[in-house]
């Protein structure tokens, strides 16, 4: 198999396997992810991380709101930003799913946790 099928292979295997645990959300869990590692971003750059489309992101924050996951204020400095946060609810939530998907992927193969790292280190460096 080639380095590229492998890459492509893995994003679609890791996407099938993560959907499974977030219930078929898989969407909300990566916003919430998002939103909790860069509270401090404005949801322009969350939204590129992110790679969606700005309406897209809007809905699904609206109804994160909605269920009481996430928070939403001006920002102080410029107000024209939006930033987000997580709420207790968010965090717990976000927390559960993420202990499910390490138990599931790394508890029991420290080979799996170096190749995660040495991937994940690698992508963001060319991103």
């Amino acid at each position: 198999m080639k380095n590229v099928d492998k890459i492509l292979e893995i994003e679609a295997l890791t996407e099938n396997l993560t959907k499974h645990f977030a219930n078929n959300n898989l969407l909300k869990i990566k916003v919430m992810y998002f939103i909790s590692q860069y509270e401090n971003l404005s949801v322009s750059m969350i939204i590129e991380k992110l790679g969606l489309k700005k309406s897209n992101f809007a809905l699904m924050t609206k109804e994160l709101e909605t269920e009481g996951l996430i928070t939403s204020k001006q920002g102080e400095i410029d107000k024209r930003c939006r930033l987000m946060a997580l709420t207790e609810k968010g965090k717990a939530e976000l927390s559960a799913f993420m202990k499910e998907l390490n138990k599931t992927f790394f508890d029991a193969n420290s080979e799996v946790e170096n190749a995660a790292t040495i991937l994940c280190n690698f992508l963001n460096k060319k991103i």
